[in-house]
């Protein structure tokens, strides 16, 4: 029988990516996104495309209709959508902040909470929710992104050992440095709310140091989409893959650095000290 997932945020990098493998694989695609002219490569291959605003509680509810009402269940669920409110902690408008939260966080356990009794009903299911190495790393400018990472990796945990005894698997993905249009949304952002006054000089320093990060020697996204395709096949999947292996190394790494050792690092390495 053909296996179904949902992708959101499937309009460009990870999750288009991801799309595209899963049809390449024989699997029935069902893709979201706000920008819904940007997938009709994904429909022209086969994909059920639909607009999905994963901010907006009516829409959420619609996808998951929609799926539920042809399927009767979901076997898999990939929360991708997501973006990065940066900006020093100072600056961010709360409001803003929020919205983080309810883009990055929320949404997901909203759809987690709209296909999980299908899925329970069912004792199968796999809820793959794309986090980021900065869930496990915190640096300076991107507090709010952080914050959020962190609680979706905290809830992911959670909710892994909530559902096990149905036989349903929840998997972190933690992408490093991609290059996909997620870092231009987050430059724009940098300079929109810390682009001047006291942390400016910073912001110059981290821009810079951001573009080189993502632009110069930075995998693309399809290196995300195969460690999200392994999570769901794997029989036993790991509870997180952090990709590239570069950035499963700094995670590793800030495991044992004391974090006044870490800060140093972090000075010299970005050169924050003004």
């Amino acid at each position: 029988m053909q296996r179904t997932v949902l992708v959101t945020g499937a309009s460009a990098g990870i999750g288009y990516a991801a799309a595209e493998l899963f049809l390449k694989k024989g699997y029935k695609v069902y893709a979201g996104a706000r920008r819904s002219e940007k997938m009709a490569p994904l429909r022209d291959k086969g994909a059920e495309i639909f607009p999905l605003d994963v901010a907006d509680e009516a829409s959420l509810r619609a996808a998951a209709s929609r799926i539920l009402d042809k399927e009767g269940s979901l076997d898999i669920l990939v929360n991708n959508a997501g973006y990065g409110a940066h900006g020093a902690i100072e600056d961010v408008p709360l409001d803003e902040a929020r919205r983080q939260f309810e883009v990055n966080v929320f949404a997901p356990a909203r759809l987690v909470q709209l296909f999980l009794p299908a899925m329970r009903e069912r004792r199968s299911g796999r809820i793959i929710n794309i986090s980021s190495i900065a869930g496990r790393i915190s640096l300076p400018a991107a507090g709010w992104y952080h914050a959020s990472k962190h609680a979706l990796e905290a809830w992911s945990d959670a909710l892994r050992l909530e559902v096990r005894p149905f036989g349903i698997k929840v998997v972190l993905i933690e992408p490093g440095p991609i290059k996909t249009e997620w870092d231009d949304t987050a430059l724009v952002n940098l300079k929109k709310y810390s682009g001047s006054g006291p942390y400016a000089p910073m912001i110059d320093r981290m821009t810079e140091k951001f573009r080189s990060g993502y632009r110069d020697g930075a995998p693309g996204p399809g290196v995300v989409a195969e460690a999200v395709l392994r999570a769901a096949e794997s029989v036993n999947p790991a509870p997180r893959y952090a990709v590239p292996f570069k950035a499963a190394l700094m995670v590793a790494a800030r495991r044992f650095i004391p974090d006044r050792l870490f800060d140093l690092l972090l000075d010299r390495a970005l050169n924050t000290r003004q």
